[in-house]
């Protein structure tokens, strides 16, 4: 998993983080499990991540002061955005983000789980309308434990 792919591997407090970058700008973030090596980097760009999300570890009202790189499709994009604008320790859900973009709960979902930097473009403060929902295309297990920990880490009410 710390595969060559990867600027980067950074620790978490969930697990670790595959850092990818294009030029300037962050363009992914994969979770990555407890016991994955970590692989720090001497890029001053892989630095200022490692920096911001330290600042976001100790703060989760942390303002990111990143350059991002999200590749997607303009609908992806869109919903990207709509995801910057949920505040910390508040959520939405699918319908709820559905219905401002004028959209399907199913469309945003696959969007939100597209999502290439989960954590700065916060997908993991959208919940199903009845609980938690998915997470990184996954129901339970490790995807799951990363996304309570980081509705907690924000003092978010997680549902059901």
């Amino acid at each position: 998993m710390s595969g060559p792919d990867y600027d980067a591997v950074l620790p978490a407090p969930f697990g670790a983080l595959g850092v990818r970058l294009l030029g300037e700008a962050l363009s992914g973030l994969d979770f990555l499990p407890p016991e994955t090596p970590l692989r720090p980097s001497g890029s001053a760009v892989v630095h200022r991540v490692a920096h911001e999300l330290e600042a976001y570890y100790a703060d989760p009202g942390h303002v990111w002061k990143l350059v991002l790189a999200p590749a997607g499709t303009l609908f992806r994009q869109r919903v990207w955005q709509s995801l910057l604008a949920i505040p910390p320790g508040r959520t939405r859900t699918y319908g709820e983000l559905a219905e401002e973009l004028a959209s399907s709960p199913r469309a945003v979902g696959q969007a939100v789980g597209d999502n290439p930097i989960p954590i700065v473009i916060p997908c993991h403060r959208v919940l199903a309308a009845h609980g938690l929902g998915g997470f990184m295309h996954g129901t339970a297990g490790f995807p799951m434990a990363v996304k309570q920990w980081l509705l907690h880490h924000e003092g978010a009410d997680a549902g059901s």
